[in-house]
């Protein structure tokens, strides 16, 4: 049987009955549409990320829409992100009518670059011709934190606001504070592969700052202050209750798979000795939750040769960068798309299993396979 890269059957397993047990008190009750498990779970995401508020969404794109609209981002302004993440990231920019301007990565982290940051962000700031980036998404990508502090640093130098894609980060931390609490409105995934995921889509936006979670909530269904008047255009995403009831389950055991994740990933970086793959990289005083373990490889197709023959998936994540794929390249005004780390990674990039349903032998298979590579 191969191994995958992901396997949420086998992790959820554990806890499979207390999962049957909370489907079958929603149906039983008939609510399938907010009611209990949606406030009981906006409550207890609240405490675990340590924010104020928690407002839930019908997907993680539509957390970072509501999140932008909730800022008042809008039509013509500019959002600068990395291009190197989901297109999720980006669509959601769009969604708002707001203009994405691409910046460029630190090669060991895979997150936005601070330094190519401050040089975009001053570069539309003492052009003429250009209006100031109003708002900064930092993706906190394959569970690695994006530099929170040196980005806030910027927001208070250059007066943006700052937006946190934490859809593969649930549960990682910068000096013991989890990601989510750094910038003014944080985003979630609960895709059911993210270390916190449900059985469909799902999302959240966390906030301690009262008036953007009460904008978030207005918007959030048709602009309703109350039913069936709109006070603002405003969508409609919702987590539906079952989603929530399962997301009740999981949450609880979110710290001890965490923890998997890191045991596995602390031996593929001690015990993997092949000089043919690059590992990744942890900054120090991160709490690196491992979304994904990913390595880089000039001999990519090789490498997947070589594993799939003896039973092992791999795979490859954003093979190519958004403001390469064709429905983003005319979306940067300036055309400044400069992002050669971005674009050299790319074709390196690749994902081995690090969930937390592989076995001590899976790890070793894995380990002895990556070791064995000879071209």
């Amino acid at each position: 049987m191969k191994i995958r890269t992901s396997d949420l059957t086998g992790v959820i397993e554990p806890y499979r009955s207390e999962i049957d047990l909370k489907i079958k008190k929603v149906i039983d009750s008939g609510i399938f549409i907010g009611g209990e498990e949606v406030q009981l779970f906006e409550e207890y995401f609240s405490k675990y990320i340590q924010s104020k508020h928690t407002v839930s969404t019908g997907s993680g794109t539509d957390a970072l829409q509501l999140a932008l609209r909730s800022l008042g981002i809008s039509k013509d302004d500019f959002v600068a992100t990395v291009s190197h993440t989901a297109v999720a990231t980006v669509a959601a920019i769009d969604m708002v009518g707001a203009n994405p301007v691409f910046v460029d990565i630190d090669p060991a982290t895979f997150t936005i670059d601070p330094v190519q940051l401050e040089k975009t962000v001053g570069y539309y700031s003492e052009n003429p011709f250009l209006n100031p980036i109003k708002a900064v998404i930092a993706v906190h990508l394959y569970g690695h934190p994006a530099p929170m502090i040196e980005i806030m640093k910027l927001a208070a130098k250059y007066d943006f606001v700052v937006i946190e894609d934490c859809s593969q980060a649930h549960g990682a931390e910068i000096d013991g504070i989890k990601c989510g609490n750094f910038g003014h409105v944080s985003a979630f995934s609960f895709y059911p592969t993210k270390n916190l995921g449900c059985l469909g889509d799902g999302g959240a936006l966390c906030t301690s700052i009262d008036e953007v979670a009460e904008s978030a909530r207005l918007i959030k269904e048709y602009g309703w202050k109350e039913r069936y008047i709109s006070h603002v255009k405003g969508i409609n995403t919702r987590l539906d209750t079952m989603q929530s009831a399962i997301l009740n389950v999981r949450l609880k055991y979110l710290d001890i798979e965490n923890e998997k994740r890191i045991a596995n990933a602390t031996r593929y970086l001690s015990e993997i000795k092949s000089t043919l793959i690059q590992l990744p990289t942890i900054k120090p005083g991160y709490k690196h939750v491992f979304h994904q373990f990913v390595i880089l490889t000039p001999d990519r197709e090789k490498v997947i040769e070589h594993l799939d023959r003896h039973g092992i998936g791999s795979s490859v994540l954003y093979p190519k960068p958004v403001h390469l794929q064709p429905a983003y390249q005319k979306s940067d005004p300036t055309e400044h798309k400069e992002l050669p780390v971005s674009e050299k990674i790319c074709h390196e990039l690749l994902c081995l299993p690090v969930h937390p349903a592989l076995s001590e032998d899976d790890v070793d298979l894995i380990i002895s396979i990556i070791n064995s590579l000879k071209f």
